[in-house]
Parts: C-alpha cells; sequence; structure tokens
C-alpha cells in the first residue's frame, strides 16, 4: 500500500508542479487528483452528507479538472476574446475540432481568425470567419456576432460537453470525447479581454509542500521496512 501511494503522491506533485507552471497561461484550469481512499469513503457519507474528515490519500483515482472560471484581464486587443460564463470556443484542429477558453486570435495570411497554433475559430456553422480586406473595424458583440464596419459576417458559437467528457490536449486545447453543443443559459464573450488561470499560487504551494512531506515519510517507512526485512535476512542467514 506505501509503494503505492507513493506512486500515487508523486502523480500529484507533477500535476500541482504543472498548475503552477501555468499560474500565467491564458485561460488555462488547474487539475488535479481524486484518490481512492477519499472517494471511497465520500461515497460511504451519511444520508446527511456527513464524512470522515481524517482522509488519508490512497491510491490516485480519477484526475479531476476545475471549469472554475479566472479573473478577466482587459487587454484592448481587437482579436482578444473571453467567455464569461460556461463553455468554449470551438477551433479547427488538424485533428478534429478542438476546445479552448484561450482567446488570444489572430489574421492568418487568408484573413482568418486563427490561434496562435493557427486553428481557425469556427463559427456556428462551423465555418472560419472570413474577414474582408481594408476593413476598419472588427467589432464583436456579446453574443458573439462578428461585424467589419457594420456589415455582420458570422456568430462566434460557444460549447459544451457532457460532464466530465472531455479531456485536456497540448497548446491548452479540449478535446471532447462524446461531442459538444451550444451552451444554454447566459453567456458573454468579452471583446477586448482574455481570461487568466484559475490557478491560486499560494494554495497550490502550501498543497505542493504538504504533498512533498507525506512524501517523505512514506519514504521513511519505506526505508524501515527495508532495512527491517534486511535485518531478519541477515540474522536468518547468521542462525
Amino acid at each position: 500500500m506505501t509503494v503505492s501511494r507513493q506512486s500515487s503522491l508523486l502523480r500529484e506533485m507533477s500535476s500541482i508542479a504543472n498548475n503552477i507552471a501555468n499560474v500565467n497561461t491564458t485561460g488555462y484550469k488547474k487539475s488535479g487528483f481524486l484518490f481512492t481512499e477519499v472517494v471511497d469513503r465520500l461515497s460511504a457519507a451519511d444520508n446527511e452528507g456527513n464524512v470522515d474528515n481524517d482522509l488519508s490519500e490512497g491510491s490516485v483515482g480519477t484526475q479531476f479538472y476545475s471549469t472554475e472560471q479566472g479573473f478577466l484581464d482587459q487587454t484592448g486587443g481587437v482579436l482578444d476574446l473571453a467567455i464569461e460564463g460556461d463553455g468554449y470556443f470551438v477551433v479547427q484542429g488538424l485533428n478534429g475540432e478542438r476546445l479552448t477558453r484561450a482567446g488570444v486570435f489572430m489574421l492568418n495570411n487568408q484573413r482568418q481568425i486563427v490561434n496562435p497554433e493557427g486553428m481557425p475559430l469556427l463559427s456556428a456553422e462551423g465555418e472560419p470567419f472570413q474577414i474582408p480586406i481594408d476593413v476598419a473595424q472588427i467589432a464583436i458583440a456579446q453574443d458573439g456576432t462578428i461585424s467589419t464596419d457594420g456589415d455582420p459576417v458570422g456568430q462566434i458559437v460557444v460549447v459544451d460537453t457532457p460532464p466530465g467528457m472531455i479531456t485536456r490536449e497540448g497548446s491548452n486545447l479540449w478535446r471532447p470525447l462524446d461531442g459538444f453543443d451550444p451552451v444554454e443559459g447566459e453567456v458573454r464573450i468579452m471583446q477586448g479581454y482574455l481570461e487568466g488561470s484559475n490557478v491560486q499560487p499560494i494554495m497550490e504551494i502550501s498543497r505542493l509542500i504538504e504533498v512533498q512531506r507525506n512524501y517523505e515519510m512514506n519514504q521513511k517507512i519505506l526505508d524501515q521496512e527495508d532495512q527491517r526485512v534486511s535485518d531478519v535476512a541477515r540474522t536468518m542467514r547468521q542462525g
């Protein structure tokens, strides 16, 4: 059990370190792990929802991602976009449609709105946006309607997936595992804003210290057990 717990703690430390490394990454969502021992005790909670607060960490179970919204930073960039509320932008990747909260967009040589990796932002019809040449103004309304010099050219779609049916990929992208649908309810697209990471550095550093201490304590137990086994084996050989 202790060896398994060490492996679990290493994975948790890696997750926390990745969160800290992305504290300034636009639209980043922190991740973590639910330990199976915690999950088991939560499942055994009584009807009033009371659980034992003395929860130790067993084997790593389900990885989770926080969907809490990050701070919206006003940049003034014409194609800097942030989603206020739930959901994701849709971009066209090489291996299919991908989702993102990172609203850093720009125009490519074909006058398409793309992310830094060159993936086109998609409209409600699933098509890239084509921005005419020599337009004086690009305006994006809070409902996602894009207009150039007052003429609408399309509407940005904001989508979401069924709970848990999404997995993180590189470049701050998410891959839907079972499709996606337009977000229902109140959501606004904010032009000239970017959403910051939802990582809280002080909390992550505190958690990292806690996990490291647990790892060191368990390592001492393993070392002591290894010494005990060695001592028994030596005694048996001498006897």
